[in-house]
């Protein structure tokens, strides 16, 4: 009967078991649409959501798409900024610092470009009680095309190609793309 109690235990525990339910005293859990895991940066794709709330539909979808591409911008900045430290602190350059100040303006603007070639990867929208829209979007751009673009960006810049390192900063940036996977909630 113990054995009997001690697997089923043991079943319960390897199948996740029953989960805590959330403290009811900190308030109802919600689900906020367009903001799931799938809707997070990955290994494939830089995400950004976002939310705006407004009388007028069409300002709540500038509100939300304004949000979602701050956000999109910060993660490939981040991201960006991560492999350039990187990259720069694995390479030994004559000028680091004139190497890494150029590069993260590059950077910059290669981000400021691709947040014109985002896709939408969700998008939904409420009517609240009060007549209000409030949407929620989610929106993508593929690590292979910011990649890309920076690799076409430094090669037309003579000085930044001569100390460029193209499958050292490809692996520098896949990398950091993968601890995006990692540290998805």
């Amino acid at each position: 009967m113990v054995a009997a109690a001690f697997t089923f235990a043991a079943v319960l525990t390897s199948c996740g078991g029953s989960k805590k339910a959330a403290d009811p005293s900190f308030g109802k859990e919600i689900s906020v649409p367009c903001n799931d895991d799938e809707f997070h940066s990955d290994a494939k794709f830089f995400r950004g959501t976002g939310n705006g709330i407004s009388q007028d539909l069409s300002t709540a979808k500038s509100k939300a798409r304004l949000d979602a591409n701050t956000n999109l911008a910060r993660s490939i900045n981040t991201t960006i900024k991560s492999v350039s430290d990187r990259y720069v602190n694995e390479r030994q350059f004559g000028e680091n610092s004139e190497f890494e100040q150029k590069f993260e303006q590059m950077s910059r603007e290669v981000v400021n470009q691709q947040l014109n070639n985002v896709e939408v990867a969700c998008s939904k929208t409420l009517q609240t009680k009060d007549g209000k829209f409030q949407v929620f979007t989610a929106l993508q751009v593929s690590k292979d095309e910011v990649l890309n673009n920076i690799s076409n960006r430094i090669s037309k810049d003579q000085k930044l190609q001569l100390d460029y390192d193209k499958m050292k900063f490809e692996q520098i940036f896949n990398e950091e793309m993968n601890k995006l996977e990692s540290e998805r909630p």
